[in-house]
């Protein structure tokens, strides 16, 4: 599933905490997988045809299911959602020609069953079904996407099946343990192109300026894995190891095509070597599609990714553009084997998919871009799942799911970005040659089948001779992460290193007190380090002398927060600047993670932050610069965000003025990324200079797009949406309703969004109630006015309720009031909000309701705890 969708699907990252703390589990097997569909009959190949009306947004469908039953049984049970079953028969097996079959078709449960007067003996039949359905607005099963091209008005029809909807284009055996070949035809128009997992083996023209496109049979596979994408559509290829590799786009988009084909082929490449498996199909397509859906879905062969997620044009993007393009498209080729070849269970290990993903996506990132610092980078992306996992309101890695909707959920930050931290702290405890020989070795013994956590855990234990499943339950079924406290003491020339364990929460204290094996190294700044296990409450470690600075975790690669002792702070935070990369930002997070919940005092971070000033790393000033606009939204409508701001200008400044306006010859991308990020930054601060360049450069842009070079783009767009008067939100609106590409759309929209006039505001969200307005983009349009207009946002969401809810994806509908109160830190915003959702929504909703109030509630006790703080220390 897409790394975008991880923010959309946030709901409910403690959806299932009720249904209690889960249990060591056992390897795979399929008769004790978990799910709703009975195991006496299973799927071996579908023959599917469907016939869609690409006008009337309907289509119909016909397919032969060649099926086996394992033991007697009387009822045939599948998936089917939103569709409506025409006939229906069975053969083979010894009876006496078809059997003709009613349908009957349960809503509420999303299932299909035909009850037959005589149990079914074992053995192979086939079941062959007629039906109908709709082609959606929404990305949930076969949908449609509005699109312009050269001016003229298009519509392409695309697939999106994850978790639980392709029982919405076919009905199937819907759920990731019933693996079968799929071998799919479509009727298109002529002028359509059609891509689908596997090449097309036929075409015919069947009149009416009709064609019919054939495709070969998958290898088994899970039925989420179906796609099926057509339209106006052109292609790039090459070849990599013997596999046809294209980029797909929709017309005049090619020239954003070469990087990505590029990657491909590297990641490809890539994976084939490390996992010491080949890509098993014929080709691999890219698919960018113009909205529908938000980031990417990894269909085996076809991946579809929203257009932003994997086009790169140089000429207009950013480089922050390329990076992530990069690594969406290595998370998705990582899943053709992590996901597609090996396939979860089921959903409640659905970490096994998208946590590895994540962590084969940074790694092959590292591998061929090192000068992107991606690991670093990811450190960012790991403190905001800490902040979400030190609450109450957290969940396991591995959480039951008993619901679509919970399997919907389960999308979220603590299954891709807590599994992701988790297993790069794992590989660098065993070794990445031990690592990568328990992936093969895992890969090999199951592919084209199905695991659980326990048959990964044995691997990697074969592999490295260490107590991985002992180690691992720990931290994929329980919820949180330790705090480790360090304390030292130098006797008889050796350093003596305590080391204790708590959980780390920043609201209130666990109800009970967690332990977990913790693997730690321990050594100098700038020298070697050992690994020890803290198994328990405490432990020590000795060194042989007591010179150098200790440090803990020195590459950071820990998931905890490391508090040491005074002394041991104060001789880190004295080298900060000499530090290395890694070093210096975990001691900057860990100590601003302590300031707001009142381990510390912010004047200590402020100190440290001081140590900064001439910091070359994107990341470590995108750490700094976050902290300081978390402090500056507490202090919304405060005499103290004043004085916040007038800091942050101070301390930025110095390195803006370094780096200069303009780019220089030779200066490395990180330093142009740089510059766009603190440009942004001081006009976001209110810096008149600023904004004044933010605002004349937007006017030479208006008649000379091309004189903002890339790595400006994103501040000039930003700060003309911020400052925006009348003309320059209608120039605004007019790009982005006419920007050739959703990259550019979604800049100009984003901008639109910021806007701090209330009359401004309104309009934009007025706009959201237009059926021109992407589905997908509701969420984000209404966070992003939230933002500055949180009651006005509120009481216009309230008062359109109906019409919002139906315009905009379900999948972020329980999340959607929830979502506008998130950058509150007022209490009775928690308390409307919570009442609202619990009149007016169903449990999933109120769960989500609840995270979110604990959230404001926290933002609140670190406002209540720090103004006063940044009244004494930047009075």
């Amino acid at each position: 599933m897409p790394v975008a969708r991880a923010a959309t699907a946030a709901a409910a990252l403690a959806f299932a905490l009720s249904a209690g703390t889960a249990q060591a589990e056992a390897p795979y097997s399929f008769a004790a997988t978990p799910g709703k569909l009975p195991k006496d009959v299973v799927p071996l190949q579908y023959t599917a045809h469907v016939i869609p009306d690409v006008a009337a947004n309907t289509f119909r469908g016909s397919q032969t299911v060649e099926i086996e039953v394992l033991k007697p049984t009387s009822t045939i049970m599948l998936n089917a959602d939103n569709m409506q079953i025409d006939a229906a028969s069975l053969s083979g097996n010894g009876l006496a020609g078809k059997l003709k079959l009613e349908p009957i078709l349960d809503k509420q449960q999303q299932t299909l069953r035909f009850k037959l007067a005589q149990p079914l003996a074992p053995g192979k039949y086939e079941l062959a079904m007629q039906f109908r359905g709709q082609i959606n607005r929404e990305g949930r099963g076969l949908f449609y996407v509005n699109y312009k091209a050269g001016g003229a008005d298009k519509k392409l029809i695309a697939t999106t099946m994850a978790p639980t909807d392709a029982r919405r284009m076919l009905p199937t055996w819907d759920e990731p343990a019933f693996r079968a070949r799929f071998k799919l035809s479509v009727d298109v128009p002529g002028n359509f192109k059609a891509y689908s997992n596997t090449p097309v083996e036929k075409r015919e023209e069947i009149g009416g300026g009709m064609q019919r496109l054939s495709f070969g049979t998958t290898p088994k596979m899970p039925s989420y894995l179906v796609v099926l994408v057509a339209g106006e559509l052109e292609r790039l290829s090459a070849k990599q190891d013997g596999v046809d590799i294209g980029i797909v786009t929709t017309e005049g988009k090619l020239g954003s095509a070469t990087f990505p084909l590029a990657a491909s082929r590297d990641l490809l490449r890539y994976f084939n070597h490390y996992f010491g498996i080949r890509y098993p199909l014929p080709k691999l397509d890219q698919i960018a599609i113009p909205g529908g859906f938000n980031g990417a879905m990894e269909n085996w062969g076809a991946v579809v990714y929203n257009e932003p997620t994997l086009l790169y044009d140089p000429k207009k993007s950013p480089e922050r553009v390329k990076k992530f393009t990069f690594n969406i498209n290595a998370h998705e080729i990582a899943h053709q084997w992590f996901g597609n070849l090996v396939t979860m269970a089921w959903w409640d290990n659905l970490w096994l998919n998208e946590g590895f993903a994540s962590w084969m996506a940074a790694k092959a990132t590292d591998h061929f871009h090192p000068e992107w610092r991606p690991y670093l980078e990811g450190m960012a992306e790991r403190e905001y799942v800490m902040n979400l996992d030190a609450r109450k309101t957290t969940h396991p890695i591995q959480t039951p799911i008993q619901t679509e909707e919970q399997a919907a959920a389960a999308f979220d930050a603590i299954t891709y970005l807590k599994g992701q931290a988790f297993l790069r702290m794992l590989e660098a405890y065993l070794g990445e040659d031990a690592f990568r020989k328990g992936m093969r070795a895992y890969m090999a013994k199951h592919q084209y089948s199905n695991t659980t956590s326990a048959d990964l855990w044995v691997a990697l234990e074969k592999a490295s001779g260490k107590p991985v499943e002992k180690l691992a339950s720990d931290w994929t079924l329980q919820p949180g992460f330790p705090l480790i406290k360090v304390e030292q003491a130098c006797e008889d020339g050796k350093r003596k290193v305590t080391l204790s364990q708590e959980q780390y929460r920043l609201d209130e204290p666990p109800k009970q007190q967690r332990l977990w094996n913790v693997p730690l190294q321990v050594g100098t700044v700038n020298g070697r380090a050992w690994y020890t296990l803290l198994s328990g409450t405490s432990g020590t470690v000795t060194q042989a002398s007591c010179e150098g600075t200790l440090v803990v975790d020195p590459h950071s690669v820990g998931y905890f927060r490391i508090q040491y002792d005074p002394a041991s702070f104060r001789a880190l935070a004295g080298q900060a600047p000499r530090l290395p990369d890694s070093t210096r930002l975990k001691l900057l997070s860990d100590t601003w993670s302590f300031a707001s919940n009142g381990r510390m005092g912010l004047d200590g971070y402020l100190d440290l932050v001081r140590k900064y000033g001439d910091e070359p790393r994107v990341a470590v000033w995108d750490a700094i610069l976050s902290n300081l606009r978390t402090l500056d939204s507490l202090a919304r409508g405060e005499p103290e965000q004043a004085l916040i701001r007038r800091f942050l200008i101070g301390f930025a400044r110095p390195k803006f003025d370094k780096l200069g306006w303009e780019e220089k010859p030779g200066e490395t991308a990180e330093d142009t990324q740089l510059r766009g990020m603190l440009a942004t930054a001081l006009a976001r601060a209110g810096d008149p200079q600023a904004i004044a360049e933010g605002k004349a450069r937007f006017a030479r842009y208006l008649k000379d797009p091309e004189s903002v070079n890339p790595g400006m783009i994103d501040f000039v767009m930003s700060t003309a949406g911020r400052y925006a008067d009348q003309a320059t939100y209608d120039a605004l609106a007019a790009r982005t309703a006419n920007a050739p590409t959703s990259e550019e759309r979604n800049r100009f929209g984003r901008a639109l969004t910021s806007a701090q006039d209330p009359a401004l505001a309104a309009r934009t969200l007025q706009a959201l109630l237009s059926p021109q307005t992407p589905p997908d983009l509701v969420p984000y349009i209404l966070g992003g006015v939230a933002g500055e207009h949180l009651d006005q946002t509120w009481n216009f969401a309230v008062a359109n309720r109906d019409a919002l809810l139906a315009n905009m994806e379900a999948l972020g509908r329980n999340s959607m009031f929830a979502s506008i109160v998130a950058s509150s830190a007022k209490p009775a915003h928690a308390d409307m909000m919570e009442a609202y959702m619990r009149k007016n929504f169903g449990p999933d909703g109120l769960v989500e309701a609840e995270r979110v109030g604990n959230g404001v509630r926290i933002r609140a006790d670190q406002k209540a705890r720090l103004l006063p703080q940044v009244r004494a220390a930047l009075q």
